[in-house]
């Protein structure tokens, strides 16, 4: 008898960790990472997936536990994929990871609306291109410990959520990158309404890599802060909330290299003051109560005519020129607006110096 009892103990011991097993099993299996090669959306882990490519290169972009996805990709023609949410909505978005293109690539939350259809991006990092090139400046606004600059494209006839069509493609894109932080939408929606870029009924929202003819790698996780509460002020208002108030100083140092360029201090997309500009370096001031982004802007480009800013002042503070991530006047690699960190503009544009103090 005794030894009977022993061995149904041992079975029924050895039929349990044989459960334990299976169990532990099963679980490793639906938390492991599944990698994607070809287009398709879907849900994982409780988070919404969208993942699209025009088939160029090669991309591999896996989903990993929770919200975090990572991406591999070369040579790639296009691609975009992400992880957040099936319907988009003012919230508060946290991310964190890292982002390593090499060539045209954006780190963003991206997300689309009907009615009217807008594509929209929220750009907190890129690669040897911002987007959107310049073009459609609409102002900035201010969140999130940063300055947007805001613009307005079009796509004619081109790949949407309902088929090919002509859209507005709303674009949000930080003047110094970073990778992981908190993304207020509710700042940016608000901001893009008053420059008078409505949105519609929100379709999906992911926290979204993009590569464009280009190489690199992503790891990322989102997750939902909360609510983004709505806010009764304009992006003007929101735009002015960094910085403190009371006058401020600046000297612009800068030349033009024909004489009679034009440029001008603006301070929350307000003008400051405007110069004309001879061919040696002086210092031009000017002062504001205005709070918000700062930039210099060259608006009368001819040919042979270009603009050299060494630096500016701002209440005694220097901010060099090349030390400045965000110039959409500099000439580079082969277009306007195509590099940045330099003292020179040779196109209509603007060199940002962050926030006022």
């Amino acid at each position: 008898m005794k030894s009977r009892s022993l061995n149904l103990v041992v079975s029924g011991k050895t039929v349990f960790k044989a459960l334990v097993c299976l169990a532990a099993l099963f679980g490793a299996a639906a938390n492991a990472q599944q990698c994607l090669s070809s287009s398709q959306t879907g849900t994982n882990n409780g988070y919404y997936y969208s993942f699209w490519t025009d088939g160029g290169g090669s991309v591999s972009f896996c989903l990993q536990s929770g919200g975090r996805y990572t991406s591999q990709w070369s040579n790639v023609g296009n691609w975009v994929g992400g992880k957040g949410w099936q319907t988009g909505a003012r919230r508060n978005v946290n991310y964190s990871g890292s982002f390593n293109p090499s060539g045209n690539a954006y780190l963003a939350l991206y997300g689309w609306t009907t009615n009217p259809l807008v594509e929209y991006y929220i750009v907190d990092n890129w690669g040897t291109y911002r987007p959107p090139g310049g073009q459609g400046f609409m102002g900035t606004v201010v969140s999130d410990g940063g300055t947007y600059d805001v613009y307005r494209t079009q796509r004619v006839n081109a790949p949407s959520i309902q088929g090919n069509a002509t859209f507005y493609q709303y674009w949000s894109v930080r003047q110094q990158k970073r990778t992981g932080g908190t993304i207020t939408t509710g700042n940016h929606f608000d901001a893009w309404a008053a420059y008078g870029m409505n949105l519609g009924t929100h379709n999906y929202q992911i926290l979204a890599t993009e590569g464009y003819q280009s190489s690199g790698n992503s790891d990322i996780t989102v997750s939902d802060g909360g609510s983004s509460s709505s806010s009764s002020s304009s992006s003007s208002s929101s735009s002015s909330s960094s910085g403190g108030g009371g006058t401020k100083s600046f000297t612009v140092r800068a030349r033009g290299t024909a004489g009679g360029e034009s440029i001008s201090l603006r301070v929350n997309n307000t003008n400051v003051s405007t110069w004309t500009l001879g061919t040696s370096m002086q210092n031009y001031t000017a002062t504001t109560s205005l709070s918000g982004g700062i930039t210099v802007a060259y608006t009368n480009d001819s040919a042979n005519h270009d603009v050299q800013v060494d630096y500016i002042i701002v209440n005694g503070q220097t901010r060099q020129s090349e030390a400045q991530s965000y110039n959409t006047g500099l000439y580079a690699n082969g277009r306007c607006g195509g590099g940045s960190n330099s003292e020179w503009m040779h196109c209509n544009g603007a060199i940002g110096y962050g926030n006022t103090p």
